[in-house]
This record gives C-alpha cells, sequence and structure tokens, in this order.
C-alpha cells in the first residue's frame, strides 16, 4: 500500500486489478492533469513489456501485470509488426493451415527473432525520442516561454518537472546553498518555501545553445518566489505604465493634429471671405 501524502490519496498495489481502481479514483477536479501525471509515475515504476518465446520462459512469467493478462500474444493485422508476422505463421503451422519454415519452430531461433524484435523496438523508442528532443531545439531557438509546470520528482540537487503544455520534462537544479533537502519526506526547502512531489509551480524555459552539439533545455523557477534565486520576469505594472503613457501621447498627438487641421480650416474660410 502506498499513500501519496500530498493529494491525499491511497494507491493500492496489492493486485493490478486494485492498482487500477486506485488509479481511477485519484481524480481532482480543480487539476485535472492530475490523475495523468499520477498514471506516468506508476508506469514508469513498471518492467517494460518484452517479446520472448514461450519455450524460453516458465509459465509464471507469461503473465501481462498491466493488461491482468495471464498469456497475451500481438494478433492485429500482420502487415503492422513483423512480430505479428511470426505469430500468425506460428499459429498456421499449429492448425494445419500452411507450412511454415522449420527454423521458426526451433526455439533458440525464435528466442533470437524475439531478441532482435526488443532491440529494434527499443532502437525505435530512442529515435523517436531523439526527434522530439530536435524538434524542441527548433521550437525554442531564440525564444523563451514561462509556463506552468508540475514536480515529478524531487532530488537532492534538482526538480524533475513537466510542462504539461508542451509534454517536456527536465531538471530544475537547486543550489544546495539555498535549498535543504530531506530525503525521509522527499521535499526540498527554502526558507517558508517547501517544495514536493506532486507540486505545480511556475516556470521559464529557454534553450542553451553554448554547445552546438548538446543544446539543452534550461529550467527556472519563477514562483514561488525564491529571493536571490528565481527568476523575476519585466516588472508588469511599469509596463502598464508605459501601456497609458503611450496611449496618452497618441490622444494629445490625435488632439494637436485635430486643432492644427481646424485651424488650416479656419485660415482657409477667412481667405475665401477676404477674395469675395
Amino acid at each position: 500500500m502506498f499513500s501519496s501524502c500530498t493529494p491525499g490519496f491511497e494507491i493500492d498495489v496489492s493486485t493490478n486489478k486494485s492498482f487500477s481502481k486506485s488509479l481511477d479514483e485519484a481524480v481532482i477536479p480543480s487539476r485535472p492533469f492530475f490523475n495523468t501525471l499520477l498514471r506516468i509515475m506508476a508506469t514508469r515504476c513498471m518492467q517494460q513489456a518484452v517479446y520472448f518465446s514461450s519455450g524460453s520462459k516458465t509459465q509464471e512469467e507469461f503473465y501481462h501485470y498491466g493488461l491482468a493478462c495471464p498469456i497475451y500474444t500481438h494478433f492485429t493485422s500482420p502487415i503492422r509488426r513483423y512480430a505479428d508476422v511470426i505469430v500468425h505463421r506460428l499459429l498456421a503451422a499449429c492448425v494445419g493451415c500452411d507450412v511454415t519454415h522449420a527454423t521458426l519452430l526451433d526455439t533458440k531461433e525464435a528466442a533470437a527473432i524475439c531478441d532482435n524484435l526488443n532491440y529494434r523496438h527499443r532502437q525505435a523508442q530512442y529515435a523517436g525520442r531523439a526527434s522530439v528532443a530536435l524538434n524542441t531545439h527548433i521550437l525554442f531557438k531564440n525564444r523563451v516561454e514561462i509556463e506552468k509546470a508540475v514536480v515529478l520528482a524531487v532530488k537532492r540537487n534538482a526538480l524533475q518537472v513537466l510542462i504539461p503544455k508542451y509534454g517536456l520534462e527536465g531538471p530544475l537544479y537547486l543550489p544546495s546553498d539555498k535549498f535543504l533537502y530531506n530525503g525521509e519526506e522527499h521535499l526540498q526547502s527554502c526558507g517558508d518555501v517547501v517544495l514536493r512531489t506532486f507540486d505545480e509551480l511556475t516556470v521559464r524555459l529557454s534553450l542553451d545553445s553554448t554547445n552546438l552539439q548538446h543544446r539543452k533545455l534550461v529550467f527556472q523557477l519563477v514562483e514561488p518566489y525564491v529571493p536571490d534565486f528565481s527568476y523575476v520576469p519585466e516588472n508588469k505594472d511599469s509596463m502598464d505604465v508605459d501601456e497609458e503613457s503611450k496611449e496618452k501621447i497618441n490622444v494629445e498627438g490625435f488632439k494637436d493634429s485635430n486643432k492644427r487641421k481646424e485651424e488650416v480650416v479656419v485660415k482657409k474660410s477667412k481667405k475665401k471671405s477676404k477674395k469675395k
């Protein structure tokens, strides 16, 4: 049994069914992204599902925890995944509908194919993440954003934060001379400011391009405010004053131009009356 302290929910992990039910009930109406965040954290703790040959594992290892299935295999369209093609060929051979190659019936050969499938799957994931990182760097080139963030984890020297708007995740580093790390309660504190998992923050996002081969996103704390550490945006009050002064100047300039136009019209009308 695991209790998430801050939101006040209890997550029961005794069985996959109770775990799923606990996740469904962990909802905060005022924070619609909270449940998604909790599911992200929960699935990261799970072992990744892999392809394997049934002859190379024991019956107890067949169980799929996430799907709550004692035996699970792919059986979708065979044009989508090579794993599906292998399953179709083996099933066809088992029921006598087709004759497959002898190597597919060999346990060692089947295990080797599964290992290669798992390897290719991981490489595809890495390629996908690299593509996301590249497009993120292009998006934030010469661009700075201030967005809402959520704390995923509290570490000794940083907070792992997630930006729901962009789906971006990264470390927000905290100086040890200002913040005190509590490993038992998993929190960082600086005076009256206490930061925990699931807390909502405001952060500044920018791209660090000092190393062109290893560009990275930089997260800076904006709120809650920590003196001599938090990023301070431009003063909105002064900006409002500037806008008001601009409006006054525009209005006064408009009035002056109207007065000049009126004076010109009056002068012209006087000249016309003199000629008559």
